[in-house]
């Protein structure tokens, strides 16, 4: 799965325990009609993955679901969920001038003199 968007915040790396599970967390704001701020958790060497992205840029980050299960100390079962990222990618803003051909200047084109009256026009204008 990916999920797609604008950075709208990279944390710090964070280490939790004596063995240095290491974790950073990345929000990313999709672009859509309602737009959702995911935060996205990267851990262990992953993390290294965000030093080279800021805030504002557009990326493609490829996610797992991940979910647990936990017991309090009451005998509750509770069920926690996350989303991990294993990529990132920064994706090029496109704006449509982008994907069109270069339009040549009018004077690149040489006028139709051989054109007479009588010719039949099928233009539907």
């Amino acid at each position: 799965m990916e999920v797609q968007g604008r950075i709208k915040m990279v944390g710090e790396t964070q280490t939790f325990g004596s063995n240095g599970f290491r974790k950073r967390e990345i929000v990313v704001t999709t672009e859509e009609q309602y737009p959702q701020h995911i935060m996205v958790e990267f851990v262990q060497d992953k993390t290294d993955l965000l030093n080279s992205y800021q805030v504002g840029q557009q990326v493609k980050i490829n996610i797992n679901l991940r979910g647990r299960e936990w017991v309090n100390p009451q005998g509750e079962t509770k069920y926690f969920n996350s989303i991990q990222g294993w990529r990132i990618e920064a994706l090029q803003a496109e704006t449509p001038e982008a994907n069109m051909p270069p339009v040549p200047p009018a004077d690149a084109f040489e006028p139709a003199g051989d054109l007479k009256e009588e010719d039949h026009d099928d233009l539907p204008f």
